[in-house]
């Protein structure tokens, strides 16, 4: 039987965690979170509550704050195990305490510990942290505030926070509040989110200045998702913010930190090698938690459902003369083909049956043995290797999975997609930093496709070369890069670096910085100009996420065992910068109690909301039967051929909404020009039905207009065509 979420008595009483309030600024491209959990002691006894809870990977954990009654207690940044022990000391002698760490698996799962909370106490927990938001397809701006931390498959014979024994989930026993502020120097035009908002109300006439609520009473029962959309969100930039007052200049918290924001175009010139080179690979998470529907709608297709639908449309845009193979994984694996093929007629439509039969039937989720068959295989002469992982990102040795991506990031990118709330941030962004390559998420009631096709193109695109950084700045000022160098470009998508600048005293200094880049042997540069005078609002907003980049890389480095002192100076800037990492972790004790707490200590551990109330998919699939409605794009494009062409056969003429005979009686071409006849109209009626679905259907219909101009005597055809309307 399922129990309620959360922290629970001995007796299944409720949790003490009463609520969760959130507070966000976000100042153009940067939110600035601190959010509050609200606790009470109802037992009789003193409790130590632990709650795991998921964050965004990307995000930097600077504060970490603890009110008890009237006393507040501002947590310090330690090495772990001092920080530990110093907690286990406090806790022992009675004494409240609280502990904040980062999962050593994975950076997106953090747990919070309060120990020795007296009975019938209150206390709230604040923290705080800062994160660049996503660029979507659309433009939008993307910030998510995860509730959903999916039970993570960890392999045999490892261990994992997300993994210990926790309570089943049930109905979320506790309410969100959440207020956005917005600060932008183009307008805000719309705020739009997956759950009920309060009207968007502007502060300012030109609308740079506004704010938004999600509406009362809300249950933390899913991913909070809200969307900005800007009138100008890709407008390059460099933001100087100032030095920590009272700090040492040299040192990071005393230094100017610059934050650079770039938009470079890779467009190809040269189209023909593109259209026929590459090989592609498609993995797939086939585990037992892919048959549960994309959101908490039940009645909503299932993720498994979804990925079918989006490989059928994969491999329909694929270009004719590539290579590809496409990988199922769970606890074990399996591959379509021993070794990628050649994209024939032939080879497609074996795949294609293949992937209308693929079930969530692989039990566990196990990575890494199938990307290390993946990366055991030698790479095609003349085509790039391109991996596309999908998957709902429940794996318990992310960081593990991460290091062997980037270990073989010379030999190929690797394209992600978190699939439904709960997915990793860590192993989908991770995996795509780590492999040169883009992440996508895809929760609530977004389509796949767009988000796929998004990253198709950009695989398709030629690869931007020898990128490097050059500043024209005062002698006087140096640059120490905070970000790792930039290794990889895509056509509009936003590339963000951090740099400590040290030296510049003069207000009156300006500079330039400049991203150059060849492509297919074009060389580019986007020069950026800016004032050297630095903002001194006092946030240290870019020094904090500056501080987690650099942090971020020297986890790296130590991992890869290539750097002896990168742990001791990843420590260090943490503890400087009070931004945390895998190495450390706040602690905060209450020494304003002189009495310690009496009685026996009960331990109760709250897990953040799981979807899988009542099951296990360690080696299972859920009980969910979802009907799914037919949808014509999918049928017309699943008739298409490999080369692009579609036949006149009654399926094509149905999907238009004629007989077969109609349609070949319409021609106004030969018998022997059909084909192109069935394909032309098959092109049209994307057009006139789905423009909305452009995004998805783009490569398909350039194929096909392709092969239609490569058809000798075509310009006969066209001479005798002049219209038609389909209804």
């Amino acid at each position: 039987m399922a129990t309620t979420c959360g922290l629970r008595t001995l007796k299944n009483e409720p949790v003490p965690l009463k609520s969760v309030s959130v507070e966000v600024d976000v100042q153009g491209h940067v939110a600035s979170v601190n959010s509050t959990l609200q606790y009470e002691n109802q037992e009789s006894n003193p409790v130590e509550a632990i709650f795991i809870f998921p964050m965004d990977s990307n995000a930097a954990v600077y504060r970490f704050l603890a009110r008890i009654g009237d006393v507040e207690i501002e947590a310090q940044v330690r090495e772990k195990e001092k920080a530990k022990e110093e907690y286990d000391d406090a806790i022992s002698s009675g004494q409240e305490a609280f502990l904040l760490e980062e999962s050593d698996e994975s950076s997106d799962v953090f747990r919070l510990s309060v120990g020795s909370l007296p009975p019938g106490q209150t206390a709230s927990v604040t923290v705080g942290y800062v994160s660049e938001l996503a660029v979507q397809a659309d433009h939008a701006l993307r910030f998510c505030l995860p509730a959903v931390l999916n039970p993570r498959y960890t392999p045999a014979g490892s261990s994992s926070m997300t993994t210990e024994a926790s309570p089943q989930a049930g109905d979320v026993p506790y309410t969100l509040s959440l207020t956005m502020n917005i600060y932008t120097p183009s307008f805000v035009q719309s705020v739009e989110s997956n759950c009920p908002l309060t009207p968007l109300a502007f502060l300012s006439q030109d609308k740079t200045q506004a704010k938004v609520s999600l509406a009362p009473g809300h249950r933390f029962d899913r991913d909070v998702e809200l969307l900005l959309y800007y009138s100008e969100p890709h407008q390059p930039m460099a933001i100087l913010e100032a030095g920590q007052l009272g700090v040492q200049s040299g040192s990071l918290m005393g230094d100017t930190v610059a934050m650079l924001s770039f938009y470079p175009v890779i467009e190809a010139e040269k189209s023909s090698h593109v259209a026929s080179s590459g090989e592609f690979i498609f993995l797939v998470d086939r585990s037992g938690s892919m048959e549960c529907p994309m959101n908490q709608n039940s009645g909503d297709k299932s993720r498994i459902s979804s990925a079918r639908d989006t490989l059928l449309l994969l491999l329909k845009s694929l270009p004719l003369g590539c290579y590809f193979n496409i990988y199922g994984f769970g606890s074990e694996y399996e591959s379509f083909f021993p070794e990628s093929v050649e994209y024939t007629q032939a080879t497609m439509e074996s795949a294609v049956e293949m992937v209308k039969s693929m079930e969530a039937d692989l039990g566990g989720t196990e990575i890494l043995p199938p990307l290390q068959n993946i990366y055991s295989k030698p790479c095609l002469p003349s085509h790039p290797r391109q991996l596309f992982v999908f998957t709902d990102g429940e794996v318990g040795n992310t960081k593990e999975v991460i290091n062997l991506v980037k270990s073989h990031a010379h030999s190929h990118r690797c394209f992600t997609f978190g699939i439904g709330e709960g997915a990793s941030s860590a192993l989908v962004n991770g995996m795509a930093e780590g492999g040169s390559g883009h992440p996508q998420f895809i929760t609530g009631s977004e389509r796949m496709q767009p988000k796929v096709m998004q990253s198709l193109q950009y695989a398709l695109n030629p690869v931007a070369k020898d990128i490097a950084m050059k500043w024209n700045i005062p002698a006087e000022v140096s640059v120490t890069p905070l970000s790792p160098p930039v290794n990889v470009l895509f056509n509009l998508k936003r590339v963000i670096q951090y740099f400590q600048l040290t030296g510049q005293n003069a207000s009156n200094m300006s500079g330039s910085v400049s991203l150059h880049y060849i492509v297919e042997d074009k060389p580019f540069e986007n020069k950026i100009s800016f004032n050297l005078k630095p903002d001194a609002d006092n946030s240290m907003l870019l020094h904090r996420l500056g501080a987690r980049k650099a942090i971020v890389d020297l986890e790296g480095k130590v991992r890869e065992g290539d750097d002896k002192s990168a742990k001791e100076r990843a420590v260090e800037l943490s503890i400087q910068s009070g931004v945390s990492s895998s190495y450390t972790a706040f602690i905060g004790v209450n020494r304003e109690n002189k009495e310690p707490v009496q009685g026996p200590l009960q331990r109760r551990l709250m897990a953040a909301r799981s979807l899988f109330a009542g099951n296990s998919f360690a080696g299972k699939q859920a009980n969910i039967s979802v009907e799914e409605p037919e949808d014509p794009m999918v049928d017309l494009i699943g008739l298409q051929r490999a080369d692009g062409s579609w036949d006149l056969q009654q399926s094509l003429a149905s999907i238009l909404g004629k007989q077969e005979e109609e349609v070949v009686k319409a021609s106004p071409g030969k018998p022997e020009f059909s084909s192109v006849w069935a394909t032309v109209l098959a092109v049209l009626w994307l057009h006139g039905y789905k423009a909305e679905s452009r995004d998805e259907w783009q490569f398909v219909a350039k194929k096909a207009m392709t092969w239609v101009r490569a058809q000798s005597g075509i310009e006969e055809l066209f001479r005798s065509f002049t219209y038609i309307h389909i209804h």
